[in-house]
C-alpha cells in the first residue's frame, strides 16, 4: 500500500499543472486547469475520468511529450527537481530511464522496422553507454522472460506486427522497466484488450512494480481495473481533479457527486440484471467555452445557486475535529497551530489536509452535506424504477425467431500472388448452434478471434451458409427467392459498435433513420412521422431530426443508431458491442434504453459483448465461444452462478468488480499465453493448451483431452462441452499462481 502521506518527500508532486493549447482564429482549449497532487514511493495511484477530461494530457506533460505549441504551466518535481526547467536533451536522460511510459496502443507505440528485442535493447543502450550489444540483447531476453512470453529468444527476433496484442503490451512492459524507473506511467494499458488478456497485463504490471519498487500512475476508464491496484485515485472531470483518496475511502463513501455518478452507472457483475442500471445524463463541458461555476453544475441533480457562480476548490470535507487548525506553509507544511475550539464538520484547505494526515479531499460546495450523510448517493442519483409495461408471455414451445444450427465458416489461407495456392485454412464459425425465443436477449461473449462477429455476419447475410442451417422465424434463409429475402430483412436489423462510423455524417439524422423505411418504399409523410416517433421512443427531441450527427454526444448518437435498427419494426435485433465505445457514464442509459425498447416491444436481442457484467445485465441467456465454437450455453444466471467450463471460469473471474474489498480477496482463474491461431489443426480439446485444469489431471485423463473433441452436453440448465465438466481445478492439487487472490495467497 501507499506511503502515508507526509511520512516522506513525495516522490512526485505535481502543484497547479495547466496545459492550454492554442487554436488558431478560435478560443484556447485548457485541457488541465491547475491539478495538484502527489505520488510517493512504491504507491500505486489510479487517475479515471471521462474521454476529454485531461487524464492522458496530464501524463503526457509530466513527459515533457506535448507538443511545442502546448502552455504548460504550474510545477510537476520529480525527486526534487522541476521538470518544466529541463530542457528536451535533460529530459530525454530522464524519459525511460527514471521515469517511464506504457503507451495505450502498443502497435503505434512500437517501430515496425525493428525487432522487438531490438527495441527493447535500444531502451537500455540509450541510458547505459557501458553497456555491450551482445548484453543489451541478452537482458532484453530475461525482460521478456519477466513478462511472462513464451519462447523469449525466439520472440526478441521477431517484428511487433508478429505479436498478439497482448504479447505486444507485455514487451511494452518490458521496455518501460527496462532501466528500473523510479515512476511508470501506464495510460489506458488494457482498453483494447480481452479480460482474460487484461488480467494477465495487470499481474506482470504489479509484477514490474514489485521488481523494481517503482510507483505507478495508471490512467483508465475502468473502475474495476483501480478497485483491485490502485492504492489511490484520482478523480478528473474537465480538466480539474474533483476528489482525490485512498481508494477504500473513495469508493466507500465518494463526497463529489460526479464520482458518485461514476460508481452507480458502472454495472457490477455481481450485482447485474437483479437491478436497473443508474445512468449520468448529459455530456462534459467544452474545454473551450466552461461555463461560469462548477463544470459539473449543468449535469448534477443537487446543483444550487452557488455552483453557477463559483467553481469549488479540492477541499478536506465533514471532518469532526475538536480544535480550529491552522497551517503556515512555504511550498510545504512547516508547522500546525491550535486555535479555539470548534464543533460539526469542518472543511480544511489541502496542505492543512495534509498536515493532519487526511487523504480525502474533493471539489464539491455540498460535500460537507454528503459527507454527514444528509445527502446520499441515492438521494443524488437514484436508480431508475422498472419499466411498467404488460409483459407477453411467450410459450416455452413457440417458435424461435432464430434458430442457427451446426453453422459453419471457413476461409481459405492463401500464398503468392499471381498464382496463389490455399496453404491452411481459417476456421472462423466451427459448428455453431443456438437459438433465441421472442422478448429474448442472448448473449454471446468471448475473446477477440472467437468468431463471434463472423458469425453475426453470417446471420446478417442471409445467404446459403457452408454448413449448417439459419433459420429465421422458421424459414430456411438458404431456399428463399430475393424478394422474401428483402421482406424478411426488415425483421433483423443491427446496432454497430462505433454509433459515429456507423452514422453518414453528410446527411441529417432524420434521413439517416429514415432511409431503411425509404428502402422499403414508406411514403414521405408516413416517413417523416415514424422518424419523429423513433426520436421520442428514444429519448430524443424530434426537433432534432435535421440536425447533423457531430452534433450529439457519444451516447446520443447511439441513440440514432438503435433508432434507425427499430425503423422497420424488427423481431431480432443484432447488437454488436453497442456499448463499448462509449464512457461508462453513457453506457448505463444505453443499456436501460435497450432494455425498455425489448419490454415495450417485445424485442429479440443478440447480444455480442466482451463485458461480461453488461451481459449479465442485459442477457437471458449466454453462449461462451472459444476458436469458433460454444463451450458453454445457458441461462445466464445459472452460468455466471456456477461456471462449468475452464474457459468461462476464467472469464468470469477475470473481469474486474469496482469494489476493493471483493476484488482484491476474489479467487481468480488465471489462464496462460493467448488464443491459439484458428488456422491451427488441434486434435482433441481446442482449449486444452490454456486450460488450467488440464495441468492437473493424471495422464489418463489428459490423453482423453488430447484425442477426443468434446462436444456441447446438458448439465443440469446449461450445455458445456468438455470432459472433466464435474472438476473443479479449485479442488485438485492447485498450483497457487493460477488460483490467487489479488493479494497473492491461495485461497
Amino acid at each position: 500500500m501507499c506511503a502515508p502521506t507526509g511520512a516522506s518527500a513525495p516522490l512526485l508532486e505535481v502543484t497547479d499543472l495547466s496545459v492550454t493549447f492554442p487554436q488558431r482564429g478560435g478560443p484556447d482549449v485548457n485541457a488541465v486547469r491547475g491539478i495538484s497532487y502527489r505520488v510517493h514511493k512504491g504507491e500505486f495511484l489510479g487517475i479515471v475520468g471521462e474521454s476529454g477530461s485531461g487524464k492522458s494530457v496530464s501524463s503526457l506533460a509530466l513527459m515533457g511529450l506535448l507538443p511545442s505549441s502546448a502552455r504548460v504551466t504550474g510545477s510537476i518535481r520529480f525527486g526534487g527537481r522541476s521538470l518544466l526547467d529541463l530542457n528536451d536533451r535533460q529530459l530525454s536522460g530522464i524519459r525511460g530511464r527514471e521515469i517511464s511510459m506504457i503507451f495505450q496502443d502498443p502497435l503505434s507505440a512500437l517501430t515496425p522496422v525493428y525487432t522487438v528485442g531490438d527495441q527493447i535493447a535500444e531502451a537500455l543502450l540509450l541510458h547505459d553507454s557501458a553497456l555491450s550489444k551482445r548484453a543489451a540483447r541478452a537482458r532484453a531476453v530475461e525482460l521478456l522472460t519477466v513478462v511472462g512470453i513464451p519462447a523469449p529468444e525466439r520472440r526478441a527476433k521477431a517484428f511487433p506486427h508478429e505479436f498478439s496484442g497482448g504479447m505486444r503490451q507485455r514487451a511494452m512492459i518490458a521496455m518501460a522497466i527496462a532501466n528500473d524507473p523510479q515512476l511508470i506511467i501506464a495510460d489506458e494499458p488494457t482498453t483494447a484488450l480481452d479480460v482474460t488478456i487484461q488480467a494477465q497485463i495487470l499481474e506482470v504490471l504489479e509484477k514490474a512494480k514489485d521488481l523494481t519498487g517503482a510507483a505507478v500512475v495508471l490512467i483508465t476508464h475502468d473502475l474495476g481495473v483501480v478497485a483491485g491496484h490502485a492504492d489511490r485515485i484520482a478523480v478528473m472531470y474537465a480538466g480539474k481533479l474533483v476528489e482525490n483518496g485512498t481508494t477504500a475511502e473513495v469508493f466507500a463513501a465518494p463526497q463529489m457527486p460526479y464520482t458518485i455518478g461514476l460508481l452507480r452507472s458502472v454495472p457490477n457483475m455481481q450485482t447485474a440484471g437483479t437491478e436497473r442500471l443508474v445512468p449520468l445524463e448529459g455530456r462534459p463541458p467544452s474545454l473551450t467555452a466552461l461555463p461560469a461555476g462548477c463544470p459539473f453544475a449543468a449535469r448534477c441533480p443537487i446543483a444550487v445557486a452557488i455552483c453557477h457562480e463559483r467553481e469549488p476548490g479540492l477541499l478536506a470535507h465533514g471532518l469532526a475535529v475538536p480544535d480550529e487548525l491552522t497551517v503556515t506553509t512555504v511550498k510545504t507544511v512547516t508547522s500546525v497551530t491550535a486555535a479555539p475550539a470548534t464543533s460539526g464538520p469542518t472543511t480544511l484547505d489541502p496542505d492543512l489536509a495534509d498536515a493532519l494526515g487526511v487523504e480525502h479531499v474533493s471539489a464539491c460546495h455540498r460535500s460537507d452535506e454528503i459527507a454527514s450523510g444528509l445527502l446520499t448517493r441515492a438521494d443524488i442519483f437514484p436508480r431508475p424504477a422498472p419499466l411498467a409495461v404488460q409483459h407477453r408471455a411467450t410459450a416455452s414451445a413457440a417458435e424461435p425467431v432464430l434458430t442457427v444450427t451446426d453453422l459453419v465458416r471457413h476461409f481459405p489461407l492463401t500464398k503468392g500472388g499471381v498464382f496463389s495456392r490455399q496453404i491452411g485454412t481459417v476456421r472462423a464459425v466451427d459448428g455453431v448452434s443456438f437459438s433465441i425465443r421472442a422478448g429474448q436477449t442472448l448473449g454471446l461473449v468471448g475473446e477477440s478471434g472467437c468468431g463471434k462477429s463472423t458469425t453475426i455476419l453470417e446471420i446478417l447475410e442471409m445467404t446459403r451458409p457452408q454448413g449448417g442451417r439459419i433459420l429465421i422465424d422458421g424459414k430456411d434463409v438458404a431456399g428463399l427467392s430475393r424478394a422474401e429475402l428483402l421482406r424478411l430483412r426488415k425483421d433483423v436489423q443491427i446496432v454497430f459498435q462505433d454509433p459515429m462510423a456507423a452514422l453518414d455524417p453528410r446527411l441529417p439524422i432524420g434521413d439517416i433513420i429514415g432511409e431503411p423505411l425509404t428502402v422499403h418504399g414508406v411514403r414521405p409523410d408516413e416517413r417523416r412521422a415514424r422518424v419523429a416517433e423513433l426520436l421520442d421512443l428514444v429519448g430524443l427531441d424530434p426537433q432534432m431530426a435535421d440536425r447533423y450527427p457531430h452534433e450529439f454526444s457519444g451516447g446520443q448518437r447511439q441513440r440514432i443508431g438503435i433508432a434507425r435498427a427499430l425503423a422497420t419494426n424488427p423481431r431480432l435485433v443484432v447488437l454488436d458491442e453497442p456499448v463499448s465505445a462509449l464512457d461508462v457514464s453513457i453506457q448505463a442509459g444505453v443499456i436501460n434504453l435497450l432494455e425498455d425498447l425489448k419490454e415495450k416491444l417485445n424485442l429479440s436481442y443478440l447480444f455480442v459483448a466482451h463485458d461480461l457484467a453488461i451481459v449479465r445485465q442485459i442477457a437471458d441467456t449466454v453462449a461462451v465461444m472459444y476458436l469458433g465454437r460454444i463451450v458453454e450455453y445457458g441461462p445466464v444466471a445459472e452460468v455466471f452462478a456456477s461456471p462449468r467450463h475452464p474457459y468461462t471460469q476464467a472469464l468470469i473471474s477475470a473481469a474486474p468488480i469496482p469494489d476493493p474489498v471483493i476484488e482484491r480477496s476474489r479467487r481468480r482463474v488465471l489462464l496462460e499465453g493467448d488464443l491459439p491461431s484458428p488456422t491451427e489443426q488441434i486434435d482433441g480439446c481446442n482449449f486444452r493448451s490454456r486450460c488450467p485444469l488440464y495441468t492437473l489431471l493424471a495422464a489418463s485423463d489428459k490423453a482423453l483431452c488430447e484425442t477426443v473433441d468434446p462436444v456441447l452436453e446438458v448439465h443440469g440448465a446449461v450445455e458445456t462441452a468438455c470432459h472433466h465438466v464435474d472438476r473443479d481445478p479449485r479442488t485438485l492439487s492447485p498450483r497457487p499462481e493460477l488460483f490467487t487472490s489479488r493479494e497473492g495467497e491461495s485461497q
